[in-house]
């Protein structure tokens, strides 16, 4: 139950173990009936009825197996908590979900509305909390992330990039305001939530011409860095030269330019291409007659989203694109690049939110004890992605256990026997989960380790 995939509950385990236990039970009634047969002669009355085979020990149901490994989660909760307190990034993401808030059941069900996230440039999680509106009360959660910076004396975040309340007209914005100790941090809106934004002016997303629309619109706000587009045909060159099939330029793919090029795009020429993409989609229809824009309600739209063309540019300074490895192709040796602009990795985070909590009533115990876990480990994984492109020979996500291998074979063998991507650190006592929740309404959560496995699990 500790990896968290789709379905992997405990009702999936105790199909398995019953299935398993089931089939091992009868192979061993099989032999135990096999070898009684050899003490029977044919044709002879038995003395006396042959035993049977032992009954089947029974499968502890659901609720057993829940139980037990909430209080083998909460037997290394301090260590789980400080792995995922104890990350950071220069360069921040935050944005919000419902994804799993709906799953909770018993007396917290409709509490949470909103499970707030925030991620680094790495995709890992720094912080994972519900709340009961999308930015109210967020202020104890934003206090813990610069005390967690300021305690490790790490340098604050360059860049924050949110879905909203990236601008204001006088002032600080709010999301300043809530971060207001890091003077220094940008905040960014996201470029996805402002090309949904204009989707809003399109008649119906089911259009011929929806997609080409938001191709165009792509268009406009990014343009690959012409040197880096020149060495990848070079080495697509030589690659089709290379390959007796081939003639000319092979092709080049999305894939291939956003692991290989730079994307670049200033506020002038980018409202500039958007007028122009406006006025030549503006009467457009498609063969039914149906227009593709609303061309009152795009405007007004255009009208708002134009003074966030600033906010939608790379900071001047930061570098938003880092060096993962270098690629041969074609004789030529092609720098990989690795984005860090937007919230990207966070919509990727939600998509897996749902395999993280299993099940449509999770208590607040439960809940906590899924969510701490698939936190624990997504952060592990994308820490090992960060340093290398392979797959790793050993997985390992006992952050202690590894670090004192590490300590042993380093007195012995002066080497480090394996790769320990997550060190060991202390819990800041920032609150994570549901308990973030519990914390606004003065609720306490219920201990996991107080809990009898032997008690039904639920509310009364």
């Amino acid at each position: 139950m500790r990896e968290r995939t789709l379905g992997n509950g405990a009702n999936r385990l105790r199909r398995y173990l019953l299935e398993e236990h089931t089939r091992s039970w009868l192979m061993r009634s099989k032999k135990f009936m096999f070898a009684v047969t050899k003490f029977i002669t044919p044709g002879v009355e038995p003395p006396a009825t042959p035993p049977l085979p032992p009954q089947m020990i029974p499968v502890p149901g659901t609720k057993w197996l829940l139980s037990i490994y909430a209080r083998e989660v909460a037997s290394r909760l301090e260590e789980t908590k400080a792995r995922i307190t104890s990350i950071f990034g220069s360069i921040l993401k935050m944005d919000s979900t419902k994804k799993v808030t709906k799953k909770l059941a018993g007396a917290v069900a409709g509490t949470a509305a909103w499970l707030t996230n925030v991620g680094n440039e790495h995709g890992q999680i720094l912080i994972s909390v519900l709340t009961a509106a999308e930015g109210a009360g967020l202020h104890p959660m934003a206090t813990g992330l610069m005390r967690r910076y300021r305690d490790a004396s790490v340098s604050p975040p360059l860049v924050l990039y949110v879905d909203r309340d990236c601008c204001s007209h006088r002032g600080p914005c709010k999301i300043s305001l809530l971060f207001n100790q890091w003077d220094q941090l940008v905040v960014r809106l996201d470029v996805w939530h402002l090309m949904r934004r204009f989707a809003a002016g399109v008649t119906m997303e089911s259009h011929p011409l929806y997609s080409l629309f938001m191709a165009h619109l792509s268009f406009c706000i990014f343009e690959w860095d012409q040197g880096d587009v020149a060495q990848l045909r070079q080495a697509k060159a030589g690659e089709a030269g290379n390959d007796p099939r081939g003639s000319g330029y092979g092709k080049i793919t999305l894939k291939e330019l956003a692991r290989h090029c730079r994307r670049t795009r200033g506020v002038e020429e980018t409202g500039r291409l958007i007028d122009k993409m406006l006025e030549a989609f503006g009467d457009t229809t498609d063969t039914m007659g149906i227009p593709l824009l609303d061309r009152k309600k795009i405007r007004e739209i255009w009208k708002t989203q134009r003074r966030h063309l600033h906010c939608i540019q790379d900071p001047p300074g930061v570098h938003l694109y880092m060096q993962t490895g270098r690629l041969v192709k074609g004789g030529i040796t092609l720098p990989v690049f690795r984005c860090a602009r937007g919230s990207t990795s966070l919509e990727s985070f939600h998509l897996h939110l749902d395999r993280f909590i299993p099940g449509t009533s999770p208590s607040a115990a439960h809940f906590q004890a899924y969510l701490l876990e698939g936190l624990a480990r997504w952060n592990e994984d994308h820490a090992a992605q960060a340093v290398e492109a392979a797959d790793r020979d050993m997985v390992c996500y006992s952050g202690q256990l590894q670090h004192s291998v590490n300590e042993l074979s380093d007195i012995l063998y002066h080497k480090k026997l394996v790769d320990d991507y997550t060190r060991p650190a202390k819990y800041t006592g920032e609150i994570i989960g549901i308990q973030y929740l519990f914390s606004q309404t003065g609720r306490v959560l219920e201990e996991l380790m107080d809990r009898d496995p032997d008690a039904p699990d639920g509310t009364d």
